[in-house]
């Protein structure tokens, strides 16, 4: 059983009612509840996270490395495009993550298009709305449990 940390950053918690034509009409909670069956069903244990202040959620990412979380899916929220102090804290784990975007943020405001993260990141899924984190947990659940292949 794998532990993964789906980590959300800040306004997330205001899913539902903030700007659907965005970001839709689910609330992180009905996110979560979908993911935490799907988890069950796959094998894994899933802890979420949800903070807008961008230390607490570095604190977060640092107690991850040392409690063997065995993969981040993270939506940075506003931090895509600003937090290389979030960035660092995830290259300093070292712990593989997944990037998700509820909105494409390639079809949004220019300065939207920029990420701090992706580099890192194992994949990206971006514009796909709520399925966006099924997804990424599908792709961790492969990438956890099938052999590495040697590069």
């Amino acid at each position: 059983m794998a532990l993964i940390f789906v980590i959300n950053g800040p306004n997330l918690n205001l899913l539902g009612s903030r700007e659907p034509n965005h970001y839709g009409n689910n609330t992180l909670e009905d996110i979560e509840l979908r993911l935490k069956s799907m988890a069950q069903d796959l094998g894994h244990q899933l802890e979420h996270i949800q903070h807008n202040h961008e230390g607490t959620l570095i604190d977060l990412i640092h107690e991850a490395g040392k409690h063997e979380v065995d993969f981040i899916i993270i939506n940075p929220a506003a931090y895509t495009h600003t937090s290389v102090a979030l960035r660092d804290a995830l290259a300093a784990v070292a712990i593989p993550f997944i990037e998700v975007h509820l909105s494409n943020i390639y079809r949004r405001e220019p300065f939207r298009r920029h990420s701090c993260f992706s580099d890192l990141a194992l994949g990206v899924i971006s514009g796909l709305g709520a399925t966006g984190y099924e997804l990424a947990l599908t792709a961790a659940h492969h990438y956890l449990t099938q052999p590495k292949q040697e590069t």
